[in-house]
């Protein structure tokens, strides 16, 4: 398995040629395609197999209205045509289920736990899978626009009230319209950034 190379072409999908969409083609996603994209990003690794990461997929008019004035000015449209918008969040009681995800782990890991070491589990783990949520929805031919910018306090007020859940970030999603596409930025080169020791 692990002698297998992707193709050019693949690489083109998941990563050259991928851009962050703003500008969607009037096209539904369905709901078959959104389990598709859980179902292949749940399976990208975490810290002992904790997979903090919650979704919710922002489909529906009503759900849109809810999001909507969380957003930052600049997010609005984009957002509100985006066929789904999906919240990232993580899960503050994820380490309740760990013992399932992993049956080493202690179900004392909850008293073990202090609220700092909780909260880098929860961000690096979650913003993991969040990642892992994008490149499963390239992979199956949808476009994505991740982005910050929204009040995260109101999200969590509007659709996680009364749980454990927090906020990370949105990913928007559907087929982007090319079209529109911003010159993609510079990146920093491997000399700049990576050392080999």
């Amino acid at each position: 398995m692990s002698s297998q190379i992707l193709s050019d072409a693949d690489l083109d999908i998941l990563f050259r040629d991928a851009r962050t969409h703003r500008h969607w083609q009037p096209r539904a996603v369905s709901d078959v395609m959104l389990q598709a994209v859980y179902d292949l990003a749940k399976l990208g690794p975490t810290s002992a197999n904790c997979c903090p990461m919650r979704l919710v997929f922002v489909k529906s008019q009503k759900a849109k209205e809810r999001l909507k004035p969380a957003l930052d000015k600049g997010n609005v449209e984009k957002t509100m045509s985006a066929p789904v918008t999906a919240i990232v969040a993580y899960d503050m009681d994820y380490h309740k289920v760990w013992h399932r995800l992993s049956p080493f782990i202690s179900e004392d890991v909850e008293r073990e736990s202090d609220e700092k070491k909780l909260m880098t589990e929860v961000l690096r783990n979650g913003s993991l899978q969040g990642a892992y949520v994008i490149m499963a929805a390239r992979s199956l031919g949808l476009d994505c626009g991740p982005m910050s910018g929204f009040d995260h306090d109101m999200v969590d007020r509007a659709f996680f009230a009364e749980s454990s859940y927090r906020s990370n970030f949105l990913v928007n999603m559907g087929y982007g319209d090319g079209e529109q596409l911003r010159p993609r930025l510079p990146r920093l080169a491997f000399d700049e950034v990576c050392q080999i020791q």
